[in-house]
Formats: structure tokens, sequence, C-alpha cells
């Protein structure tokens, strides 16, 4: 496995390595003594969740405030994303910078997101499986999370925003000014 730091710090990408045959493939996707050992970072993941989504829906940015903060390494399962990442930790260095890539179900690379990252993603093709492990439990009262198109945050989501299929209430988040001043 080939693991990256972002220039986020304590942001990875990892890179399985695939064995492909005429039978299809076979990678690791997780190891916890290669993860610790080429990051540095103790992983004690006790959640995972999926989610399945159409072209065009974009989920974020989203996260979970203090002891509910969430570390995660996501992936696609099926299909392929833009995923973001925002590192909103205010005593960052690179507090307020996002950092993005392309996920799909071809090279099967992997982010690993530290807590106090805020993270969203778009889906790029229709029937997409998200799949994300998570170090800390949901906790409904904690979580939060950040305008999408927030012109502080300037992401660059390359896709047509009159067809995105965003929820009502990732609508509703506050813009980072006002996360900035609420937390």
């Amino acid at each position: 496995m080939i693991v990256e730091e972002t220039y986020l710090k304590e942001c990875f990408v990892l890179k399985p390595k695939v064995f492909e045959d005429e039978r299809g493939f076979f990678f690791e996707s997780f190891n916890k003594k290669i993860f610790e050992t080429k990051t540095g970072i103790t992983a004690n993941f006790v959640q995972d969740n999926q989610s399945k989504s159409s072209k065009g829906v974009l989920r974020g940015m989203h996260f979970q405030t203090e002891e509910y903060a969430q570390a995660k390494l996501i992936q696609v399962i099926k299909g392929k994303v833009f995923d973001v990442c925002v590192d909103i930790r205010k005593e960052s260095p690179t507090f307020g910078k996002n950092f993005s890539i392309i996920l799909d179900d071809i090279d099967h690379k992997q982010v690993y997101i530290p807590k106090g990252f805020a993270h969203g993603f778009l889906v790029l093709e229709d029937d997409t499986i998200f799949s994300y492990k998570c170090d800390n439990f949901y906790n409904k009262e904690s979580e939060s999370g950040i305008l999408y198109n927030d012109e502080d945050l300037n992401i660059e989501w390359n896709f047509p925003f009159e067809k995105l299929i965003v929820s009502e209430k990732d609508k509703q988040l506050p813009s980072f000014k006002d996360f900035v001043n609420e937390y």
C-alpha cells in the first residue's frame, strides 16, 4: 500500500496494491498495522457507513463537533465521486484550505480524513456506492456542516450547479464565516 500525505496535515491518500487476473481483482482495503506504521496515526474505527447515490447528488460539507468529532477512512465501492475535505481546525496552518480528489472503483484509492475536517462529495456516476469507516459513533446533536458552495471556501465542483441534487438540510448549512464566528 502506498500512503501519501496531502498538503493538509494528517490527511492521507491510500493506494492499495490491486491484484488482477481473468477472475477479477483482490486488494486489502485496510490493514491497521500498515496504516499506523505509514501514517503514525492510531486507528480505532468503530462504525462503518455506506450510501448509494445518483449522478449529481452532492452530500456535504459535514462534520461532528467536540467529543463526537470523527476521523474517517473513505472509499468508493462502485462508481465515481469528486471528494472534498476542508481543514476546519482553527489552530492549523491549513485552516480553511480544501483538498479534492476523484475516487472510483477503478484504482480503489482511499482518503483518511482526520478529526477537525468538514467532508463532502459529488457523485459523478449513477448508482455510486460510497463507504466510510469512522473512529467515533454518530451523534445527531453534534452534527454540523458548512455550505457546499461557500464563496470563501471556493470549492471547484466542476459540475453545473443547476444539475446538483442537494438536500434542503445541506442548502441551509452556515457559511464558513458564520462557522468561524460560531465555534
